[in-house]
């Protein structure tokens, strides 16, 4: 497989922050943002933005920005089908995408990812960590917390999901699960998909950076 290209997913409305966006708060004197395109330019092809709204807001970062595809906000599945489709457009075989306020995951990312989906017909794997994570929305049968905005996507598939998002399916596992979807397990006990979903979040990432 070809070096996949990097999908940085910031469709969110967040919520818990008041709204706007995640990733342009500020940690480090830089936007959360920056961060994350630090860590994941080394790992990909090139990158792109999932994000909705006036794509202007992002111009300094000199990404593509790719709005959801399916409108209402439909989830990260939406943000995966918009890298999907553009990934598809420059030749790509596959997508792996990062979550916008999450400035401190792997820097083996892609590696291990891909390494989890060697001999799928089509690639698809999701991050996960050990039993234990302080997370366990997303808890999978073999008791890892598996984290949804963290994977390997085949286009391959993207026709496939969006006829699956179009029929109302929102929960990401669902459909991993329905193509044999396997799950990349990182032992780094440092929290490495720790996301800013709060103020509190935020002190705790700025606390964390600065150590």
């Amino acid at each position: 497989m070809s070096r996949p290209l990097g999908v940085i997913l910031a469709g969110g409305q967040a919520t818990r922050m008041g709204g706007g966006d995640k990733g342009l708060l500020a940690l480090d004197e830089r936007p959360i943002l920056a961060h994350v395109m630090d860590r994941l330019a080394p790992q990909v092809g090139a990158m792109a933005l999932n994000a909705n709204g006036d794509a202007a807001r992002f111009d300094a970062f000199g990404l593509p920005v790719l709005p959801d595809p399916i409108p209402g906000f439909a989830g990260p599945l939406v943000g995966v089908l918009a890298g999907l489709d553009w990934a598809a457009g420059q030749g790509a075989e596959a997508i792996v995408t990062v979550a916008a306020d999450t400035p401190f995951f792997p820097t083996d990312l892609v590696a291990q990812l891909t390494q989890t989906a060697e001999g799928m017909a089509h690639p698809l794997a999701l991050a996960a960590t050990p039993r234990g994570d302080t997370d366990t929305k997303s808890m999978s049968g073999s008791g890892l917390v598996r984290h949804p905005t963290f994977g390997l996507w085949p286009t391959a598939l993207r026709h496939d999901l969006r006829a699956a998002l179009l029929d109302g399916l929102r929960k990401v596992v669902l459909w991993t699960d329905r193509h044999g979807g396997r799950e990349a397990v990182f032992e780094d006990t440092s929290d490495p998909f720790f996301n800013v979903n709060t103020p509190e979040d935020l002190e705790a990432a700025r606390r964390r950076i600065s150590a």
